[in-house]
């Protein structure tokens, strides 16, 4: 595997974003990918190999095509790298939830909510 940068580098554009997702349902060649994707050859070959030097994807030969998958050994380093963020998204989240628990529970009950706005007499 290749150093992060090279990671985060290679997943920051969408193309090859859009390329990883399609190679998380299953491998596909080349020209798959083309037409998913709606990207020349060219293009595609040129973000299939970003893909493979930060070491993303793997390539095998199958007769005349290429067929790519995703290596899963990068997308497990970034997972771990991100595990403490997650933790925090979560506190936060629980911190918001609680938040919200406590303001429902001391809220007057208010029948006359109207999602319209208020309504003004004649």
């Amino acid at each position: 595997m290749s150093d992060d940068a090279s990671l985060w580098s290679a997943l920051a554009d969408p193309h090859r974003r859009a390329i990883v997702a399609l190679l998380l349902e299953r491998p596909r060649s080349v020209g798959e990918i083309v037409e998913e994707c709606g990207l020349s050859q060219p293009s595609t070959s040129k973000h299939l190999k970003v893909l493979r030097e930060a070491g993303l994807v793997r390539v095998r030969q199958d007769a005349q095509r290429r067929v790519y998958a995703l290596d899963p050994a990068p997308i497990a380093a970034l997972d771990a790298w991100l595990a403490p963020y997650r933790k925090l998204w979560n506190r936060s989240l629980d911190a918001l939830g609680r938040r919200l628990d406590e303001t429902a529970l001391t809220a007057p009950e208010d029948t006359s909510y109207d999602p319209e706005g208020p309504t003004t007499k004649d």
